[in-house]
């Protein structure tokens, strides 16, 4: 078994369903600029699932993606992606622009952008861990086939500083009820 998967990766099983789930640490994402400390900081927090998650210092380039095979994911099941976070004591200019929230997997495709008539607020919840979560878009992953789920944050285009989002990580975990 692979490092990553050993220390970079939480899995687990859903109680009603038995289908599995998976969390990819923040140092298993690609999290632009996060090895420049002006940018990024890792630090530890007694309440996250891994030992460092990322903090957002300041930048004005946000770019967050994260990787897993399907072959890893329950066949014939609808999974959602969801970006896990905190906001420091004193965020700024992460509500300047909305940011790209996807989750692709060849051309089954729903995103944020996609869904009429909602807001990224109705993406937004607090979660019973005391962390927030947004959803970054859904798959159905039909046979279980060895294809590869990206999903990722964006906001690039404003070109406005921000910071104070710590990164717990992207959770997938199968859709209720579909």
């Amino acid at each position: 078994m692979s490092k990553s998967l050993l220390y970079l990766q939480s899995f687990w099983l859903e109680k009603q369903t038995g289908k599995k789930c998976y969390m990819i640490a923040p140092r298993d994402l690609l999290i632009v600029w996060s090895d420049t400390p002006t940018y990024w900081n890792w630090i530890s927090l007694p309440e996250s699932r891994f030992s460092e998650v990322a903090e957002l210092l300041s930048v004005c380039w946000l770019e967050i993606r994260g990787h897993i095979k399907t072959s890893m994911l329950s066949p014939n099941t609808v999974y959602a992606a969801y970006l896990v976070y905190k906001l420091a004591a004193m965020p700024y200019g992460l509500d300047h622009y909305p940011a790209e929230l996807r989750a692709d997997y060849w051309m089954r495709l729903e995103t944020f952008a996609a869904r009429e008539g909602e807001t990224q607020e109705s993406y937004r919840r607090e979660r019973l861990d005391g962390w927030m979560e947004v959803e970054l878009g859904e798959i159905y992953n039909e046979t279980g086939e060895d294809g590869e789920l990206e999903m990722r944050v964006m906001e690039v285009k404003g070109g406005n500083w921000k910071g104070g989002l710590l990164v717990q990580g992207i959770e997938i975990r199968p859709q209720k009820g579909k």
